[in-house]
């Protein structure tokens, strides 16, 4: 395809200047006035088409990066139409104008393959909306909330307040979390209790933190049982539903009230410790 496209010999490039001195050579009122018709008409088709193409995006209701896009390259596309429509008339062979368009074509495409690249990942992230401004996103490799979804680029608010630009291309190569799609977020947390204390006592003081907590949600019932027997400690795994906007101010509260509730009825969580027991021989 490339040698294709590059073959253009002298032959070609000298039959297209004479077809252009020839045509300026008989230049007369009737050619000016058909190009001009020419180059109306066009724009006025050029018009219609944008016009309708713009409605049909509306009513799609598509993002309006995209939109954008969409728009100019079709625009860009309709001018390259009719300059070989006027081109054509005039005499230019086609197939040279087209052999000569494609490896300009190729030549720009190569200068800026990243940027398509991330052209490419833009138009397929604004296609099948995996997210959209105000979601809190994990996404080539930066966690943040959304601010903006451009073509090349999407923009992320993390928590400390920076603001930093992803390319469009790394996001649509990797996997992506959306954390705020969903209405309701599970809580999971894991708590490790000493061997002293009573299982039904464990289980008790938990379930009664989560039932006095305004943001904890019932249904799915919240899960509180003994998952694992680990060396220094018995392992309570607790599961509560949450709107997924209470999802961190809940997550924070449960670890903390919790252990205050541990601390009073004397429930210890204990530190990883080795029991180490010494057994003296009588005959010594």
């Amino acid at each position: 395809m490339l040698t294709n496209l590059t073959n253009l010999t002298p032959e070609d490039a000298e039959e297209t200047i004479q077809s252009v001195n020839s045509f300026f050579t008989t230049l007369n009122l009737q050619k000016i006035l058909t190009i001009v018709l020419l180059f109306v008409g066009c724009m006025v088709v050029m018009k219609v088409v944008l016009k309708l193409v713009d409605r049909a995006f509306v009513r799609l209701e598509m993002e309006q990066s995209l939109h954008t896009f969409i728009h100019a390259a079709l625009r860009v596309i309709l001018w390259l139409m009719t300059l070989c429509i006027v081109l054509d008339y005039m005499g230019v062979p086609m197939t040279s104008l087209v052999a000569l368009l494609g490896v300009i074509g190729l030549a720009v495409s190569l200068a800026i393959q990243g940027t398509l690249s991330n052209l490419a990942g833009g138009i397929q992230v604004l296609l099948s909306k995996p997210f959209k401004a105000g979601d809190y996103v994990e996404a080539g490799g930066v966690s943040g909330t959304v601010k903006e979804v451009g073509l090349a680029y999407t923009k992320l608010a993390t928590v400390d307040n920076k603001v930093i630009s992803v390319p469009n291309g790394q996001i649509s190569a990797e996997k992506i979390i959306n954390y705020t799609t969903a209405e309701r977020r599970r809580v999971d947390l894991v708590f490790g209790v000493s061997y002293d204390a009573q299982p039904e006592q464990v289980i008790a003081c938990i379930k009664g933190v989560v039932g006095a907590h305004p943001m904890a949600l019932f249904t799915p019932e919240p899960f509180v049982r003994l998952s694992a027997f680990q060396d220094s400690s018995i392992e309570y795994t607790v599961r509560v539903w949450c709107a997924t906007g209470d999802y961190w101010e809940l997550y924070y509260d449960l670890l903390e009230q919790i252990k205050a509730a541990f601390d009073r009825e004397g429930i210890e969580i204990p530190y990883n410790h080795l029991n180490v027991h010494v057994i003296q021989d009588e005959k010594a």
